[in-house]
């Protein structure tokens, strides 16, 4: 028979083996925890960045690859995530925490001409790793079935983007995505006085393209202010994900080595849209190399995906963000504090994910600094980025999980004129 569990009868066992699940239980759902377009500098705000154009000349937007007018210099991103959650349920009065840390960020980009920039990176974009073990007593009877979750594997992306600016004030970008990597999932079932133990297990192979159109236009008003408008549209991915879909009896003899395996059922499907259709709008105000300010609406399209023999759908999901970053003087070189750039930001996501007639939401505020090297200036900064997220995923309801977390960026810019030509020896 295919099987698929659902999250709030699985809280039990999730906190007996909390050290070993990944840093969501919300994860644990097809193809993982997204943690994907995650740079310090738009976290630390919010996440706003589709009308977000730079005013200086040493940072590359991904997310709206139009937004790149002021590129002038090579960048050079390294940045890493600590995730620290907190997890709580109603289900007998449980609670645990769970930390990791990865490298969250790894880019470059320079710009080709006075009108196009281009830019290349790598990224992590989902992860799954959790073992949950069950029990319960069968009605009318002394037999005991034991059910073990196991989860594992990440997929990642590599990210080529290219900006074009028309005039001074209209842009267009184009991103393409690769994506690759390894999932796996099987539920166990065994019985008491049993030998045999039945399988459900989901092995996925990724190898897929998707693509973002970006456009921007900005506005110079008076007084060095200005108004931003940016939109981007994310196709569909141009790629597939294998599903193999396996039910089997068998018995274990020495660790993982099955023995009198006997397939039940198998299946081999092609999915061609698990990575779903994205679109998104933003408006911002502000003064130049002063402050700025936006406002972003992202909405991404539910799909479905097999999971453990039958579809699992995700559905329609939307984001509100506002965020934005203050200087207070970066021609003030006898107060350091006065050209570190200041962000701040928050966010409420209405979730994909919807458990037993319960959305599975999200929110968040956010902050972060931009510190200059000592001696660095303005036409060429190299900086270290600080960013925090804190915030709440999930719910008590249902005896479904609360998850409180506190997130850590830290990322390294150095940014030069690498590429460019001497005039004289």
């Amino acid at each position: 028979m295919k099987r698929i569990f659902v999250l709030s009868s699985l809280v039990a066992g999730y906190f007996l083996n909390a050290q070993s699940i990944g840093n969501s239980p919300y994860g644990a759902y097809g193809i993982g925890d997204v943690k994907y377009d995650n740079t310090v500098d738009i976290s630390s705000m919010g996440g706003i960045s589709t009308a977000y154009i730079w005013d200086f000349n040493n940072n590359f937007n991904f997310r709206n690859p139009a937004a790149n007018t002021n590129l002038e210099l090579t960048t050079l991103k390294v940045e890493g995530t600590n995730e620290n959650n907190y997890y709580r349920s109603d289900f007998n009065n449980i609670k645990t925490d769970k930390h990791s840390t990865y490298l969250s960020n790894i880019s470059i980009a320079f710009p080709i001409s006075r009108k196009i920039k281009f830019g290349m990176g790598f990224q992590p974009y989902s992860s799954k790793s959790y073992d949950i073990v069950t029990s319960k007593l069968l009605p009318n009877s002394d037999v005991t079935q034991v059910s073990n979750f196991h989860g594992e594997g990440s997929l990642n992306t590599v990210q080529v983007a290219l900006s074009y600016q028309i005039n001074p004030e209209f842009a267009l970008g184009l991103r393409s995505n690769y994506y690759f990597g390894k999932l796996y999932d099987i539920e166990e079932v065994a019985f008491t006085g049993a030998e045999l133990i039945s399988g459900y297990s989901n092995n996925y192979r990724v190898s897929a393209f998707n693509f973002t159109l970006g456009t921007t236009y900005q506005k110079k008003l008076e007084n060095n202010h200005k108004l931003t408008v940016g939109a981007t549209y994310t196709i569909g991915n141009s790629g597939t994900l294998k599903n193999t879909y396996t039910n089997s009896t068998y018995y274990y003899l020495i660790g993982e080595t099955k023995g009198l395996e006997t397939i039940v059922d198998q299946q081999v499907n092609y999915d061609k849209k698990f990575l779903p259709q994205e679109g998104s709008l933003g408006l911002g105000y502000g003064k130049e190399t002063k402050w700025f300010l936006s406002a972003q609406l992202d909405y991404k399209k539910g799909e479905s995906i097999n999971f453990l023999g039958v579809p699992f759908f995700y559905q329609d999901s939307y984001r509100y963000s506002v965020g934005g970053w203050y200087l207070p003087n970066y021609n003030n070189f006898r107060s350091y504090f006065s050209r570190v750039i200041y962000r701040y930001g928050a966010y409420y996501e209405k979730g994909n994910l919807q458990i037993n007639g319960t959305n599975i939401n999200k929110y968040a505020i956010t902050a972060g600094v931009t510190l200059p090297f000592e001696k660095s200036q303005i036409n060429r900064m190299n900086s270290i980025d600080l960013g925090i997220e804190v915030g709440k995923r999930g719910t008590l309801d249902n005896n479904l999980i609360r998850q409180n977390f506190i997130n850590l960026r830290v990322g390294i810019n150095f940014a030069d004129k690498w590429f460019a030509k001497r005039l004289y020896n």
